[in-house]
């Protein structure tokens, strides 16, 4: 089923009995804490996302609640090399096991390879996307070549002439003595 912006009242267990598929594409507008991210560039920038719900038996023979997550954004951020925007891509293919409550979840989510969490009625599929998509993002966001190269040196004109004067150490001394003897 297509869909413009992700549900944030997803029931995960009817979702994956029925293995189910939803997929849409939502503004970047509509993600708060991304749109901090960007600095508030690039609001109308286009979040493709798509998510699965599957039951899967584990080896014990007990069926467990999936959801299978993707992402694919292209975000505005800040290269740390020249200041300058740069255009991220950022993609998100994560699979999540729920499992019925708080307790249960933070003692399999250590063990686990896959991501715990806990099983919903009300479950908010935009709260994930903007968590995983802001996970995703590069810690040091840069171009791969920057469109000017960045300046790598910084100058300080009184650095050479303060480096070339010789200072006596003793000069201080000198300064300190004659001061007591007046």
């Amino acid at each position: 089923m297509k869909q413009e912006s992700p549900p944030t009242h997803l029931d995960v267990k009817a979702f994956a009995q029925a293995a189910s598929e939803i997929a849409g594409h939502d503004s970047l507008s509509n993600y708060v804490r991304l749109l901090e991210e960007t600095k508030g560039q690039g609001a109308d920038r286009i979040i493709n996302w798509s998510a699965r719900g599957e039951f899967r038996t584990d080896e014990a023979g007990t069926e467990q609640v999936w959801l299978h997550l993707t992402v694919d954004a292209s975000l505005p951020l800040t290269c740390q090399r020249c200041l300058d925007p740069a255009d991220i891509a950022v993609v998100v293919n994560r699979s999540f096991r729920f499992v019925g409550s708080e307790e249960a979840a933070a003692a399999q989510d250590e063990e686990a390879e896959e991501d715990v969490l806990v099983l919903s009625h009300d479950f908010s599929l935009a709260d994930l996307i903007e968590d995983e998509v802001l996970m995703a993002l590069p810690v040091i966001p840069r171009h791969d070549t920057c469109p000017v190269a960045p300046k790598l040196a910084a100058v300080d004109p009184g650095f050479e002439a303060a480096a070339t004067e010789k200072r006596n150490p003793f000069a201080v001394l000198a300064k300190l003595q004659h001061g007591k003897g007046s």
